[in-house]
């Protein structure tokens, strides 16, 4: 599994891992060692470079908004 997907995973499963990236995503992601081209990616919500940067289709994601939703 890619860095990027299991980050996104545990947002999704981990309350707190969520709440800490909404509190200071850029320090969180680069902890979980996101590179920065996923940071960026998941930091502007554009389901399309997510999705690319995973392989997969944009339609397999939910919306991304990584101030109030999980993934």
């Amino acid at each position: 599994m890619s860095k990027l997907l299991e980050y996104l995973n545990t947002l999704d499963k981990d309350s707190a891992a969520l709440a800490a990236h909404k509190s200071d995503p850029a320090a969180v992601m680069d902890d979980f060692g996101l590179t920065s081209e996923e940071q960026s990616a998941v930091l502007s919500g554009d389901k399309e470079v997510v999705a690319g940067l995973l392989g997969i289709s944009a339609e397999e994601l939910p919306a991304l908004d990584t101030t109030e939703t999980t993934y």
